[in-house]
């Protein structure tokens, strides 16, 4: 029977995530028990597990969560995986807020609820609502939500028809449909990432409805691509006034904060 060691010093890829997975170990666990004898059954389970990732598969999805922000979240094939980079909506949507107030807010296209669940758990007081047309993505979100969110089933605005909030928030799909970038992306759900040949046609909806949904100076918060920043300063323009641009921890162009005219 093979150790932990065998494993770490043989294995084709990083292995001890796997390790760690399977046998519910820290990696520093791992290095104190070295000599342990996997069972049949914990061999087979790393055996798939290195055979899926191989063949591209995403950790995240292998594992089932992934980080973000303060929290742990459950991921599926139904939703995107988090990245670091929308970590930088939570900071701007934080920096916005006052004690005192209880902002409603809306996360439009929630996937996994990342945005709504982290600002309802720094924020216990506001009231978040969070839209996605997936039910199944929504059934993602309800599992991670700590606290009481309101999750609506539907495209965009159509499930909130008559309200209004304080801020809207939208991690929303900005690729273009061709862009070659797809290609390090075929695990993950193709609708979540591509919106029309320019990347621009759901910013385009969420900037034309989201004045219909906000109070009076209401703020709207995107992210989007790294190349489409000066495009969706433009579509802002008639319909919102002190727009902020903001770059990721990378350096690129990551996120826009408009005000409701």
């Amino acid at each position: 029977m093979k150790t932990i060691q065998d494993y770490l010093e043989n294995g084709a890829i990083d292995i001890a995530p796997f390790l760690s997975l399977v046998l519910d170990k820290s990696s520093a666990e791992l290095i104190l028990n070295n000599n342990y004898q996997l069972t049949s059954d914990e061999k087979s389970c790393i055996d798939n597990l290195v055979h899926q990732r191989e063949k591209g598969v995403p950790f995240a999805y292998l594992s089932g969560s992934r980080g973000f922000y303060h929290l742990d979240f459950k991921v599926t094939p139904d939703t995107l995986i988090p990245r670091p980079e929308t970590e930088l909506l939570i900071d701007i949507a934080l920096e916005l807020s006052n004690a005192n107030k209880a902002l409603k807010v809306l996360d439009l296209g929630t996937g996994s609820g990342i945005i709504a669940v982290t600002l309802k758990d720094k924020n216990p007081h506001w009231q978040v609502s969070a839209t996605d047309f997936s039910n199944k993505a929504l059934g993602v979100a309800r599992s991670n939500a700590t606290t009481q969110i309101e999750f609506l089933q539907g495209s965009w605005f159509e499930p909130v028809t008559n309200q209004s909030f304080d801020l809207i928030i939208s991690n929303p799909p900005y690729i273009e449909e061709n862009d070659a970038y797809l290609d390090d992306l075929s695990f993950e759900p193709i609708c979540a990432l591509t919106a029309g040949k320019d990347g621009l046609d759901d910013i385009r909806i969420i900037i034309d409805q989201a004045p219909e949904h906000l109070e009076k100076n209401g703020f709207l918060l995107l992210e989007h691509g790294h190349d489409q920043q000066d495009r969706i300063v433009e579509l802002l323009k008639q319909k919102f006034n002190n727009i902020q641009t903001f770059k990721d921890y990378n350096n690129k162009d990551r996120a826009i904060l408009a005000q409701c005219k």
